[in-house]
């Protein structure tokens, strides 16, 4: 806990965004700095509540309330420690993660939660600043070789868990950087791309070692993995996209959002992008209400679109958190991400039913119609819209199967991903997976979680 009586005296906070006319012109994060004495405050909020409902909240059981008191006591070298006792990349989480753990802090009955999320990331940066991230190598070797598949946090917690266990792991890639969805799928102004660099050279010092452009079933065999290593871990993610088969979705202009974020993340990195999909003076449409839409969105009002629009097939969610998902439940509410603050529209309760184009197969319209919230079609409520890019970003069905997964033989659950014991072993000895690529899409905090979780089982294996 922070102070005593500090949930009854202080307010919650968050540092303040960036205007968004100002930050729409650029690809950076967009909150402003955040004053230590404002977050000692914010620290000071969390209370001793008893039961920190915030640890089963959070897939980490991140100990919360330990590295608020140290903040609020300005004990920063202690903190980090606590923090990295459960989590190796705060600094990902700190960003990218919807922050469970607030929407389960016991504050939050009746209170604004901790801002637990802001918290851990001033953490991280800070004790990055001064210096105290610093490899760990084992001090004894096991002899033994992993191969982790996957550059994603699933497997980059792998990696580091298993490295500092001793053993001998390469992380293979099949795209030319490190990280996964990470690098390719977050857009910049989320998190920007040093802050996965500085954590892989820590890796790096710790021995593991990466090879990139090194798709695993393609151009790297299976069998070689198999014979060349004692354990392999799968940890390729969820990158099966979800299509929208519908009349007209065959015409130009119509794309899955990975195959539009990714492009503009390779430019942010310096790359040429020949053909880069653009939204620039577009009327862009994105069906999907999730983060992914949002992501696409932010992007787009940085391209420059002449205008967006949103749709979400299921209804609006309440403004406050729905009875359906009473405390600590992850709540039923709306959310406002700092994309929608940069304009576009938003609606729900909209299914598209199909596209029509131009003589030279552009896509030129969305047609669609309201749906019940039991998502039957609405008569009388059918609309058009004009549309010149339509970006997909519906979620994910599973793990690609063709290449690695078929050529490994591995059972699938009935949703299509790698099915595993409780140990995250697959049907196949010395084979293992975690992350989303086991559980179907997820959250960061999850990825490295299972990470953990299957270094800690591969560790026990190979001590066998």
């Amino acid at each position: 806990m922070g102070k005593v009586t500090g949930f009854l005296e202080y307010t919650r906070e968050l540092p303040q965004r960036r205007d968004p006319a100002v930050r729409i012109q650029d690809w950076l994060e967009i909150y402003q700095p955040f004053p230590e004495d404002h977050l000692r405050t914010q620290a000071a909020r969390c209370m001793d509540c008893g039961v920190p409902f915030c640890h089963t909240g959070c897939p980490l059981t991140n100990i919360i309330p330990d590295w608020n008191d140290l903040v609020y006591h300005g004990r920063w070298k202690e903190a980090v420690r606590q923090l990295h006792a459960t989590n190796n990349f705060p600094e990902f989480t700190g960003r990218i993660c919807p922050a469970p753990c607030e929407a389960a802090c016991v504050l939050g009955i009746n209170e604004p939660a901790v801002t637990i999320k802001q918290i851990e990331k001033t953490i991280i940066d800070r004790a990055f600043d001064e210096g105290y991230i610093v490899p760990e190598p084992p001090e004894v070797k096991s002899g033994k070789r992993v191969a982790v598949i996957g550059s994603g946090p699933a497997g980059l917690a792998a990696a580091q868990q298993l490295a500092r266990a001793g053993h001998d792991v390469t992380v293979f890639e099949k795209s030319d950087r490190l990280g996964g969805l990470m690098r390719y799928g977050i857009p910049n102004f989320k998190m920007e791309k040093h802050l996965i660099d500085r954590r892989l050279e820590q890796l790096r010092g710790e021995g593991v070692r990466f090879q990139t452009s090194a798709h695993v079933g393609v151009n790297v065999a299976v069998e070689d993995l198999r014979r060349e290593f004692d354990a392999v871990l799968l940890a390729g993610g969820s990158e099966q996209p979800r299509n929208l088969n519908v009349p007209g979705r065959e015409l130009k202009g119509i794309h899955f959002a990975m195959e539009f974020l990714p492009q503009q993340n390779r430019v942010c990195e310096g790359d040429s992008v020949p053909d880069q999909i653009l939204a620039t003076g577009k009327n862009v449409v994105i069906i999907g209400g999730g983060d992914t839409g949002a992501d696409c969105l932010g992007t787009s009002h940085r391209h420059g679109a002449r205008s967006v629009t949103q749709f979400e097939l299921l209804p609006k969610p309440p403004e406050t958190r729905s009875p359906a998902t009473p405390w600590p439940m992850w709540p039923l509410q709306l959310r406002v991400e700092s994309s929608h603050e940069e304009g576009g529209t938003r609606d729900w309760s909209v299914s598209t039913v199909r596209f029509s184009g131009d003589d030279h197969g552009n896509v030129k319209q969305l047609h669609a119609v309201r749906v019940s919230p039991k998502l039957e079609p609405l008569p009388g409520t059918e609309f058009t819209l004009d549309a010149d890019l339509v970006l997909l970003a519906m979620g994910f069905t599973g793990p690609v199967k063709g290449g690695m997964i078929e050529q490994l033989g591995v059972n699938l659950d009935a949703r299509g991903n790698v099915a595993t014991d409780a140990s995250h072993a697959t049907s196949v000895a010395g084979v293992f997976a975690a992350g989303d690529m086991r559980r179907g899409q997820s959250l960061v905090v999850w990825a490295i979680a299972e990470g953990r979780k299957a270094a800690a089982a591969i560790d026990r294996f190979l001590a066998e």
